[in-house]
């Protein structure tokens, strides 16, 4: 017999889901069979899978370690290398400025993310083992592309996060982006628009109200003008919804795209900027958030603003067009 104490990670979830991840490779059927023929308790009584343990609590499991040890995957974690820093951490929450050029989650299996590198860092300060990983695996909160750079939250623990994904999905983190701009803009604005997505080109489209929108995702944007000068306008960015690309393709299909962006911009604007400047990411960076007002065991961070430093080249490339400091 194999015994389970349930920690603060684990505390509130489903008995047959922690179970389904503790014996990741089991069938469903066989987890919901042992529970049946009560060879899985919860507390050396009868369960039925649907109860919500609480630290403390303890699994049993009935089953031979050969048995146990056949649908379990082999729990392994390699270091790598760090490339991000540390805006803000304590038990539950770390935000964390990301380098342009580095994914948020993995694509590809063999990927290496921002995911991996931030429990890399909980590893090398004794925050993390592999083993934590069979019930509750720490995770970013939200995304942010590939080629934007910027702020971007962390849960370290499951109550941090639940509650930081619950505030983001509610709209209650205020998000400020800087952005540099093709083409003057001179007044504040909101604007709203409807949002499709091609899977197969990974793609977005900005479409007008009146169109078919029985596939597409209202958006809304708030800007507001920083600076100009030429041709070229520095803009905040307030993403009040946050759909794919949002704030690239919002830009771009009110003719003012973001400097650097391949996928949206100006081909011949940009192949200015990156044969003066080698610009090879798009000027798009996570700025800002704005936390409401929080409870334990999140009273530091209630009400407060975190800020991600403007990217080196960024501010060099702001410098260099007359449009620095802001």
């Amino acid at each position: 017999m194999r015994e389970l104490t349930i920690t603060p990670n684990e505390a509130g979830q489903r008995l047959d889901k922690l179970l389904l991840k503790y014996m990741d490779k089991a069938p469903k059927s066989f987890v919901y069979k042992m529970i049946r023929k009560k060879n899985i308790t919860l507390n050396h009584k009868k369960c039925t899978g649907s109860e919500k343990p609480e630290t403390g609590d303890k699994i049993q499991l009935w089953l031979s370690e050969d048995t146990i040890a056949n649908f379990r995957e082999a729990r392994k974690s390699i270091r790598v290398p760090v490339h991000f820093t540390v805006i803000y951490e304590d038990g539950h929450v770390l935000a964390a400025n990301k380098p342009s050029g580095l994914l948020s989650q993995k694509a590809e299996a063999t990927d290496v993310s921002l995911n991996e590198e931030i429990i890399s860092y909980m590893m090398g300060k004794g925050e993390y083992t592999p083993e934590m990983a069979d019930t509750f695996r720490p995770s970013v909160c939200h995304r942010l592309d590939r080629n934007t750079s910027g702020l971007i939250l962390f849960g370290k623990s499951l109550t941090g996060l639940q509650t930081i994904s619950g505030l983001i999905r509610e709209r209650k983190i205020g998000k400020y982006y800087l952005c540099l701009v093709h083409g003057r803009m001179d007044k504040p604005q909101q604007v709203c628009g409807w949002l499709e997505k091609d899977e197969t080109t990974n793609r977005v489209t900005v479409i007008s109200d009146g169109d078919n929108r029985h596939k597409s995702q209202q958006i809304e944007t708030g800007y507001e003008p920083l600076k100009s000068a030429g041709n070229l306008t520095l803009l905040k960015v307030h993403l009040i919804t946050g759909r794919t690309h949002q704030i690239r393709a919002h830009l771009a299909s009110m003719g003012h795209p973001i400097i650097g962006d391949t996928k949206y911009g100006s081909l011949k604007v940009n192949h200015l900027f990156r044969k003066h400047y080698d610009l090879k990411y798009q000027l798009l960076h996570s700025w800002k958030m704005v936390f409401p007002v929080m409870d334990p065991p999140f009273e530091a961070l209630s009400g407060q603003t975190l800020t991600a430093p403007v990217p080196d080249l960024f501010k060099k490339i702001l410098e260099g067009e007359n449009l620095w400091p802001i």
